[in-house]
Order: structure tokens, then sequence, then C-alpha cells
């Protein structure tokens, strides 16, 4: 008989089983973009958001919607943009509507056309090489991204067309988000969805009556799940693999996590690990699975402790005790933090490096559940 495979996935994009409880808001992310409607939807790192665009996505193209998709992350330069812009227009768009000769031939009317590589199995390449300075990439991108909505209302195809972590766009070039809002308010029929990690540049982009996309998307912000929704699923991954879990246990874990998303499928995946099949979870084995967990991760954090300054550590040692207003006069003191100005440098850094977070409530966190129980546990 096969052994029971771990039923937790952390790390990788989380589908069918593993996919917890985010069914209200993937009704309403599917239900929007089916309907035309563009969204920004923000959520921190290691939230579930991929996994909930997925999820949307994949139910969208069993409906036969077309679907662009580009991560701005992975695109420092416009040439790349470009190249990853064309990639997924040509394998989602062009590839499904037409001979694979006849999808080519629309790069070729591009201003700068690409140098197009078909690999071994059959997948296409492109890349773009512009001249330093010249408007040339300008308006090859300009064109990307009339072509996708001409493509699909052609064959009369519903689209989406998918930035993720879209704040970066403004990186890529200043002048980039004027341009791609004057192209997309034109596509009535299209959605857009934009998804983003970095919640305050987000709503800049969106919320901000000087920017570009003012107004031009309806804000969807996905958080923490409630535990018990969180409970019930790891329950019911146990039970499905001939193993139990103590309510102690499955309290504890979400003590420890807050129904982060990432954090409670890594640690129930460890204490799963630490159940032989046939028997119950322990708060012992709870104990030893969060060990467990804090030593995977305690070369990054003991980095991450090693390059912070002497204000950077007190900051972290105080959030791990609490959350709270940093900057407030009873906060400070309590934690023997430094003056505004000292806090304000040292936080700086550490919000840039999603290592410190602001909750919708105005407070300061630890966005990371492990990084509080390390520094609760080896150097506070």
């Amino acid at each position: 008989m096969q052994r029971p495979k771990n039923p937790f996935t952390y790390g990788d994009l989380v589908s069918d089983e593993a996919f917890t409880d985010r069914e209200t808001e993937l009704g309403q992310l599917t239900s929007d973009l089916r309907n035309g409607q563009n969204v920004a939807l923000i959520a921190p790192r290691r939230y579930g958001k991929s996994s909930l665009v997925q999820a949307a996505l994949s139910r969208l193209l069993a409906e036969r919607v077309l679907v662009v998709e580009v991560d701005l992350m992975t695109t420092p330069t416009k040439e790349r943009f470009a190249a990853k812009l064309a990639k997924s227009i040509h394998d989602d768009v062009a590839s499904s509507l037409m001979k694979a000769r006849e999808a080519l031939r629309f790069f070729n009317t591009l201003r700068v056309v690409p140098t197009v590589t078909v690999d071994l199995d059959g997948s296409v390449r492109f890349s773009f090489s512009a001249s330093p300075g010249s408007s040339d990439i300008d308006a090859t991108i300009e064109r990307l991204l009339e072509l996708p909505a001409e493509l699909a209302a052609e064959r009369s195809r519903q689209l989406v067309v998918f930035f993720d972590e879209f704040q970066e766009v403004a990186s890529l070039d200043p002048h980039l988000p004027a341009l791609m809002r004057s192209i997309f308010q034109t596509q009535r029929d299209v959605a857009h969805l934009y998804a983003g990690s970095k919640r305050e540049m987000m709503h800049s982009l969106f919320s901000d009556q000087n920017e570009p996309f003012f107004r031009s998307a309806k804000i969807m912000e996905i958080g923490t799940i409630p535990s018990p929704l969180f409970a019930h699923y790891i329950r019911t991954q146990f039970d499905r693999t001939n193993r139990g879990v103590s309510d102690e246990a499955v309290r504890r874990l979400l003590d420890v996590t807050g129904g982060h998303p990432y954090a409670t499928q890594e640690l129930a995946f460890a204490l799963w690990d630490e159940t032989p099949e046939g028997f119950t979870a322990t708060v012992a084995d709870f104990d030893e699975a969060l060990e467990a967990v804090l030593r995977s991760e305690n070369a990054r954090f003991t980095l991450v402790w090693e390059n912070a300054t002497r204000p950077q550590r007190l900051l972290l040692q105080a959030l791990a005790a609490e959350p709270g207003r940093l900057f407030s006069n009873g906060y400070r003191v309590a934690h023997e933090l430094p003056p505004v100005s000292g806090v304000q440098r040292a936080l700086r850094p550490l919000v840039q490096n999603e290592l410190v977070r602001k909750t919708t409530e105005g407070l300061y966190e630890l966005a990371e559940p492990f990084l509080r129980e390390w520094v609760l546990t080896y150097v506070s």
C-alpha cells in the first residue's frame, strides 16, 4: 500500500485540495474578470495571491477566455518586457486563434522586429534589441499592448490581461503607466488584472488622483485566512491521510501563524511529518514541528540579524514582542527605542525588504510569523 503524500503545500502554486478557503475571493475575482471589470489585487508576499489568480484564470480558460500574462518582477528592462509580452500574446492568444506561421506573422509588423527562437520542444522565445535612447521600443510596446484586444475582438473572444507585481511598472519606465492607461481605457471589452504585493505603492497607483491609473480598477485586498476556516482545513487534511490532530495542536499552530497562508501550510507540513500514520498529532509534536521549521529558517534569519543595525535589531525585538505604533512615545519608551528620527531611519529598509509591514489598522508588525518566533527564541 502506497504511503500517503503530505497534503500540505508551500513554496509552489497551491491548487486543488491544497487551495485553502479562498472560495469567496475566488468567486468574486472570477466574476469580476468574466464581466470585464478591471481589478487591482493587493496582497503581501506569500499570502496566496498567485494561487488565487491562477485558480481564477484556470476557471476562465475553461470557459475559453483568452489570457495574456506578464510578471513585471522578471522584466527589468523595456526590451525584456516586450519579449515577455510578445511570448504571452503568441502562446496564449495568437496560437490559439490561428495557424503557427500566421501567428508569427503579426510580430513582423512591429517597429522593432523581434528575433524569434524555436526551442527543441517547439516553444517560441522572443528577444528585442533597440537602439539606446530611441523611441522604437516604446512604439513596439505600444503596439504589443494593443494587439491582444484586437485579436480577441476579431474572433469574438473574451480577454483578460494580467500583470503580476504591477507596482514595478513605474521603475521600468516612469512614462509607461500613462501609455498603458491611454491604451487600456479604450479596451472596453477587456478585463485588466493588476496584482501587486506592495500595498502602499499599489494604493498610490490606483487611488492617487495624480496617477494615470487613478480609479481605473476595483481594488481587492486579501489578507490572512480566518482561523476557523484554516482549523477545519488542517483537520480535514490530517483525517484524509489517516492521521489525527489535537485541538490544542491546531490552536497553537494558528496562534503562531495567525492564518498567514504560506506559514500555516509550512508549519502544518512539518507537523504532519512528525505524526506517524494512524496517530494523532499532539502539542509535543507541534513543538517539534516548530523547532524543525525554525532550524530550516535559521540561516536566512541569522543573515537578516547580522546585517541589521543596532536600531533595527531593537525594532525587530520590539515588534516580535508586540505589534505597535512605532512613533508613539509610549511604545518607544516601553521598548527602549531611539527617537522618532532614528526609528524612521531604521524602519525604512526593513519595510523595503518586506521584513516589516504596516497593517490596515496603522500598526507595524513583522511580516513573517517565523521571524517573530525566531527572534523570540534566539535573540530576545
